[in-house]
């Protein structure tokens, strides 16, 4: 039986959708165009919650709550599950800005496809990300006998996460056109 689960590092597809395409993907379309006629197990997304202080400004507040909105509306969607991670504050930056790194995202990725993996879930994998911290992850997913197609744009993608995959797709401007909002 070929089943197929969807890793969204939601981070990377922020960063791709904004930076490069300055454009937002519709993610029931998302699915509907990575699944093709594939059985879907379940899709992935993985993501924090943005920074809020400890007496929040009205803009944080009210990023943080269209994000608590937003991922409560996407874990609604049928065979779709939200996984957070955490912000960590890591001080600011030589302009002052504040720098935040995200903690527990790619573990968490991680962990969910070897473990779909080992109990023989999957038969495929669909990866959106391009960090090389979901390589030892991939080649154990792969040694379990999963496919793996990765996703990702051609500027931001580690060399060896690519190489490490079976297929890869490139997010561009075609795909993007297919998936948007």
């Amino acid at each position: 039986m070929s089943r197929l689960a969807i890793f969204i590092d939601g981070g990377y597809l922020d960063w791709v959708q904004k930076e490069i395409f300055h454009t937002h993907a519709d993610l029931q379309k998302l699915i509907v165009e990575l699944s093709g006629d594939k059985e879907l197990y379940r899709t992935y997304y993985y993501h924090c919650l943005p920074y809020q202080s400890s007496q929040p400004t009205r803009d944080e507040a009210m990023r943080f709550s269209n994000a608590q909105k937003f991922f409560y509306s996407i874990d609604q969607l049928p065979r779709f599950q939200v996984r957070q991670g955490k912000l960590a504050y890591r001080g600011n930056n030589q302009e002052g800005k504040p720098i935040f790194e995200q903690k527990r995202v790619d573990i968490l990725l991680g962990t969910d496809l070897v473990l779909l993996a080992a109990k023989q879930h999957i038969s495929e994998a669909v990866i959106i990300a391009g960090d090389s911290d979901f390589l030892p992850a991939v080649e154990i997913a792969k040694t379990e006998g999963v496919l793996i197609r990765l996703y990702s744009h051609p500027d931001s993608i580690h060399q060896e996460l690519w190489n490490a995959a079976d297929e890869r797709c490139d997010i561009d401007q075609v795909f993007m056109d297919k998936i948007k909002r």
